[in-house]
């Protein structure tokens, strides 16, 4: 390369700025043809300078780059004459993320050959256009262009974005080994992630297993997609890899660890810390992120803290994820604690961060550090986020100020059904029983589908509101409008809802025609409603039939114990309570307190 190349800046600020030798001279006279032709071969900067600038501007990402050096390649006509000058141009143009100028260029181009289909291709599959990577596939195949090895792997990746199914990938496998590449290790990891993100398994295996040459990436593939849909297939992989004395790298290490997070599998996680020690890639911070994880959802607070001490280079990844797990491990003062000491170290929160903030404020219920929580949100950007929004609405509602949650939730833009479903219970729970139930109807007003926590919701306001009529209008429709199956959560919000409202015997009679066997909560709905109403007779009843069902849940015995001493049965109280200590029931109490003085949060046991 000229060292007048090399020399170059990598991102200029506009075309001027891109030191190319005039080009005035490529502008042809009419009155000299011929000697401006011989000027034009002497003055015009040849192609491989040009496939190194457009490599520069590929590998930046800078499209005003990759602008100007089109610009100038139209002038003396270079284009029309180098495909691989095209075919760079191409490139560029894709890894700036403007797919549409790529596919312009593609239609302008009068040659094409693999490598300009392949790029192509492969750029609208990185791009998130995996339709239209499989639509322009099947225009080289009609173009008579032969795909090569890269070509395919694409389109196989596009299949693995797409809901097409696997019946497409299998015909592009069947074609790439007719094709001659059936040993194509890299054509077989393609096939055997496609296979794997529709979720066929059992035939990813197979296809894995009868591969004729396996990498690292073969391995990674597939244990990614067992711990994604985390198994015990997942660990027995590992412990393959590990007999076969396969080279893990980073990669393989933090699948494995999250996969083991999601069961919290400390005694797995603990062995492949081991290994990770004995491997060298504890500085990686993606797998210090995993590790941290997989302690913290073990609910190992000191290793985990441990564990992040240990991460060279944090990350907001790696602040966050131990914010969420003490979160996780019940110490949310502790979550608000570590934030504030990443902002203090400049690392810049995302928006999981605000959510993990906003859920320890609400586990405190803290309306001070969370309306602070929700200022850095509106300051940084970030108040656009459902996920983020949805956080707000709850830590808002579970504080008491419903004012502030319902603000919230008008601000959004887009509410998906998560977020119509917790400004639904933020009214439920704080007394507007009313409004909870307005915002349903909106919400089937605008189009949005309940799903099953939805009802549970809009049941349990019902419940509160003493809504009958309504309540069985909400649960009749389950089934026949909205084409959910009531569970458990739902019977138990209508005997709650109908035990309330002193219909004791319609509650009864709900209970014996359900469809599946009552659960503890159900039960214990009805003992509350008998306790409410001072009926021992379904009360006892109801009793038996939840410590039939679990034994050691102090909630039925307390239950009972006030029904029968509000029916001033005092014997049948005190055996009640006399069976609680002997089987050891009664749980300590707990309450938090914030000091004024150095904001620190304490739990009094």
């Amino acid at each position: 390369m000229p060292d007048g190349v090399a020399a170059m800046p990598l991102r200029p600020r506009s075309p001027a700025a891109v030191r190319l030798p005039p080009l005035a001279a490529s502008v042809e006279p009419r009155a000299f043809p011929a000697a401006t032709t011989s000027q034009q071969q002497q003055q015009c900067l040849p192609p491989c300078p040009y496939a190194a600038l457009l490599q520069r501007s590929a590998a930046t990402a800078d499209p005003c780059l990759a602008a100007a050096l089109h610009a100038a390649l139209l002038k003396p006509r270079l284009l029309a004459s180098h495909v691989f000058l095209h075919n760079h141009l191409l490139i560029a143009y894709f890894k700036c993320r403007l797919p549409h100028l790529g596919l312009r260029v593609l239609d302008e181009m009068p040659r094409r050959n693999a490598v300009s289909w392949s790029a192509a291709i492969a750029g609208l599959t990185q791009g998130d256009r995996a339709r239209d990577a499989l639509a322009l596939f099947r225009r080289m195949r009609l173009a008579g262009c032969p795909p090569n090895e890269f070509a395919l792997a694409s389109a196989l990746g596009a299949i693995s974005l797409a809901p097409v199914g696997t019946g497409h990938a299998r015909q592009l496998y069947a074609l790439s080994v007719r094709l001659g590449f059936g040993s194509s290790v890299f054509l077989t990891n393609a096939f055997l992630a496609a296979m794997a993100r529709h979720l066929q398994l059992e035939d990813a295996v197979r296809l894995f297993d009868g591969a004729s040459a396996r990498d690292i990436v073969s391995w990674n593939t597939l244990l990614a997609a067992f711990a994604r849909h985390w198994s015990v297939q997942g660990w027995i992989l590992w412990r393959r890899m590990v007999r076969e004395a396969v080279g893990a790298d980073g990669f393989s290490f933090s699948t494995i660890l999250s996969g083991l997070a999601v069961t919290a599998s400390l005694a797995g996680g603990l062995q492949v810390h081991a290994q990770l020690v004995k491997s060298g890639f504890c500085d990686d911070v993606c797998v210090g992120n995993s590790l941290v994880e997989m302690y913290m959802k073990s609910k190992c607070l000191a290793d985990g803290v441990m564990a992040f001490a240990e991460i060279r280079c944090k990350d907001v990844v790696s602040w966050t994820g131990l914010a969420a797990g003490c979160l996780h491990c019940g110490e949310p003062a502790k979550a608000i604690g570590i934030l504030g000491q990443m902002m203090l170290d400049g690392v810049m929160p995302n928006n999981y961060t605000f959510a993990t903030s906003a859920n320890a404020c609400a586990s405190l219920t803290d309306l001070d550090e969370g309306r602070k929580v929700h200022g850095y949100v509106i300051k940084l950007g970030d108040d656009s986020d459902v996920g983020v929004n949805n956080a707000l609405i709850d830590m808002y509602a579970k504080c008491g100020s419903v004012a502030c949650a319902h603000k919230v939730f008008q601000s959004m833009q887009q509410r998906p059904v998560i977020s119509w479903t917790a400004m639904i219970m933020a009214f439920a729970h704080n007394g507007r029983a009313r409004e909870a139930v307005e915002v349903f109807d909106d919400m089937l007003l605008r189009g949005v589908a309940p799903n099953r926590v939805t009802l549970v919701c809009v049941l349990y306001a019902c419940s509160q509101g003493g809504f009958v009529d309504e309540g069985w209008i909400y649960f009749n429709a389950m089934k026949d409008k909205f084409g959910i199956q009531p569970g458990e959560d739902h019977y138990a919000c209508m005997v709650d809802l109908l035990g309330k409202a002193g219909q004791i015997e319609e509650a009864e009679e709900l209970i014996s025609g359900m469809p599946f066997r009552p659960g503890v909560l159900v039960w214990q709905a009805l003992l509350g409603a008998c306790h409410l109403h001072g009926n021992e007779a379904v009360g006892r009843r109801a009793a038996e039939h939840a410590l039939a069902l679990e034994n050691d849940d102090p909630s039925t015995y307390m239950l009972l114990c006030n029904t029968l001493a509000g029916q001033h049965d005092w014997d049948g109280a005190r055996s009640v309570r006399v069976l609680m200590g002997s089987q050891t029931l009664k749980l300590p109490g707990s309450s938090w307190f914030q000091s004024m003085s150095d904001r620190s949060q304490a739990c009094i046991r």
